[in-house]
């Protein structure tokens, strides 16, 4: 199995407290790779990094063999890294399919023309890709719905659906379940293993759940203080005490 993206001793700094301390994470193609930690143990700042929202200290991040650390957020997104956020981030006075359509359309060409909603018809690509990213995220028939109108579990879908819409290699999901109902939750969880398996989606996931942590998960990398301090399979993880006393000092979890 080989690596989509690794990072090499990766530290980000903010004055003098260190949020990532010298990270080593590898994630392998295909794979669902969750990482967990306390809350402050440095997972956002790691996310931040990956997609260059944030620029290290010292280190280096590789997608694909190649370091990413010079490029810019949207230049990430168009080698292959897409991300969902911890909140919907989407335009509430647009309509489903437009908040897809711009996605799409900054995906394909690198830059969102003003008029591109008025002459979307003019790029059939992105139309077809739209459409199919609405399928998939179980959308397609509240397309032309306002997105502001959504429940909030579909606006969450409808955030996965506008990251999808680039065709991510890797896709980097940040709570995903957070505010949902039980119900909302499990067809949350439902939709992130359809969309391994179905589209080859590598997936970074980042979730306080760990009942779907430990579901869904191929390997866990567990973050505490800003150093990876346990990784392997769900099971492994489970039962390593360094995790215990991370989380619930020394309480198996």
């Amino acid at each position: 199995m080989s690596a989509i993206l690794e990072t090499d001793d990766l530290v980000k700094e903010f004055g003098g407290l260190t949020a990532t301390d010298h990270v080593n994470l590898t994630i392998n193609e295909g794979e669902l790779l969750s990482l967990i930690g306390p809350n402050g143990a440095g997972k956002s700042t790691l996310i931040n990094l990956i997609t260059r929202m944030l620029e290290e200290t010292e280190g280096d991040i590789r997608f694909e063999g190649e370091s990413i650390t010079s490029l810019t957020p949207h230049e990430v997104v168009q080698r292959g890294i897409g991300k969902s956020f911890q909140t919907a981030s989407i335009f509430p006075e647009l309509s489903v399919k437009e908040n897809a359509d711009i996605a799409a359309f900054a995906a394909e060409h690198g830059s969102f023309k003003f008029n591109f909603l008025t002459h979307r018809d003019s790029y059939p690509e992105v139309e077809q890709r739209t459409l199919d990213t609405l399928e998939a995220v179980g959308l397609r028939d509240q397309k032309d719905i306002d997105a502001g109108e959504l429940p909030y579990g579909d606006k969450r879908r409808l955030e996965i659906g506008i990251a999808l819409a680039s065709e991510p290699s890797l896709l980097l999901m940040d709570e995903p379940t957070a505010g949902m109902s039980p119900e909302e939750t499990e067809a949350t969880v439902d939709l992130i293993e359809e969309l391994q398996e179905e589209m080859n989606l590598t997936i970074l996931l980042v979730e306080h759940d760990m009942e779907i942590v430990f579901s869904v998960s191929d390997r866990i990398s567990v973050l505490n203080r800003g150093s990876i301090i346990a990784e392997g399979t769900p099971d492994e993880v489970q039962g390593d005490p360094a995790v215990q006393e991370a989380y619930l000092g020394g309480v198996e979890l």
